[in-house]
């Protein structure tokens, strides 16, 4: 039996949830338990941590120090033969000319229509070789069902890959402690291949934190506890500690949650990820056509920036939001910030009302709630701390 917590500052409430076979644990799941986690979400299909104790003792951990993430539940998608390259290609808007081999990127995987089928991180480990590293969908089942009709020499599985996140400040002291100075060194989105006395792993400079930070790539489930604890140990001098990803943090950063902040009915215009968009490219890709009609015609709504008034707030559902009495969006994703104190959050609205300062009613399950539309990320804008 595993908890589940379910609550926000309003009232808290505690649900169970039963693993079965088909809830997968990680190769770190004895780990997390024997170091204090007792509450799981589930992520793909596999059981992910959610519940230390106190996500805000975990924030200040992740900003000050280093914090260790077991995020296996971010499974991999790995494309490999002959034609591998184009594939991916076929699968992002995102023009990949400049990936090369030892890099990665981040991308959105869009269907048909222009809607975001998932935004995981692009590694390329090989001229053919690539893993996606997902959020929350069934990328491997999409991948195959585009692979069966498009007349390419691809191999698409699931890999024996599960990663960690080592984020903070203190991450690199704490990964050079365990694979030397060279970690220092290692650019933002870039990869190496390596083994930690015998255990093979790939590590990438990247994360989910708006922190400094590295993923640990584990390519061998068997080794899951052995890896926890040397990483612990490396990180002891520097006061490491075990973490779930911080809802804080990422909100703080801009960072987007697939399932909550986009889903398969938004396109990535109306999540500001223009950027990640080539309509001009000559290469084809999933979704092309309507993405070029919907720059060409425009957006009806945007994701921005909001602060919310009032006692700390945090949601598990989508809260409507009105403007002059009239419903014109709603909050995604809010949570209160012992750093800003004060509560912030990301919010769909009607694209003319999008502008920092406008204010808005949230209508929350516990009562009504003023607030204001705000410049995003609320939190070093221009990403410096985690190059």
């Amino acid at each position: 039996m595993v908890g589940w917590r379910s609550g926000t500052a309003q009232d808290t409430v505690t649900l169970t949830l039963f693993p079965t076979p088909r809830l997968r644990k990680s190769p770190f799941y004895a780990a997390t338990r024997r170091y204090g986690c007792d509450a799981f979400s589930v992520y793909n299909h596999m059981l992910m941590p959610v519940w230390y104790g106190d996500p805000e003792e975990e924030f200040w951990r992740l900003i000050e120090h280093v914090t260790l993430w077991d995020v296996a539940c971010e499974r991999q998608v790995e494309i490999t033969g002959p034609d591998a390259a184009r594939f991916v290609q076929l699968l992002t808007p995102r023009n990949l000319d400049t990936c090369t081999v030892g890099k990665c990127r981040y991308v959105i995987l869009t269907a048909e229509d222009g809607g975001i089928i998932n935004d995981p991180v692009l590694l390329r480990l090989g001229e053919n070789h690539f893993w996606l590293s997902l959020a929350d969908s069934d990328v491997l089942l999409w991948a195959k069902g585009v692979a069966l009709n498009a007349d390419m020499d691809v191999m698409i599985v699931e890999p024996d890959v599960s990663p960690l996140q080592v984020q903070g400040p203190k991450s690199n002291a704490t990964m050079a402690a365990l694979f030397g100075e060279r970690i220092i060194d290692m650019a933002y989105y870039t990869l190496l291949e390596t083994t930690l006395d015998n255990i093979p792993i790939v590590i990438s400079r990247t994360g989910w934190s708006g922190e400094k930070g590295y993923e640990i790539f584990l390519r061998d489930g068997q080794y899951g506890d052995a890896l926890w604890e040397r990483v612990m140990v490396a990180g002891k001098a520097f006061n490491i500690g075990p973490a779930c990803p911080s809802q804080i943090r990422r909100i703080e950063a801009g960072i987007l949650a697939y399932g909550t902040d986009m889903t398969l009915t938004t396109n990535p215009f109306e999540i500001g990820m223009d950027r990640l968009v080539d309509v001009e490219q000559e290469t084809d890709f999933i979704g092309k056509a309507a993405l070029r009609k919907i720059k060409a015609e425009g957006i009806d709504c945007l994701l921005t920036g909001v602060e919310i008034e009032g006692d700390k707030v945090a949601n598990e559902e989508h809260w409507p939001l009105f403007a002059d009495g009239r419903r014109i969006g709603e909050v995604t994703s809010c949570v209160y910030s012992p750093r800003l104190e004060k509560n912030i959050g990301l919010a769909m609205v009607e694209r003319g009302l999008a502008a920092p300062g406008r204010q808005l009613t949230v209508k929350a399950p516990h009562a009504d709630l003023t607030a204001h539309t705000a410049v995003m990320p609320f939190f070093d804008p221009n990403k410096e701390l985690p190059r």
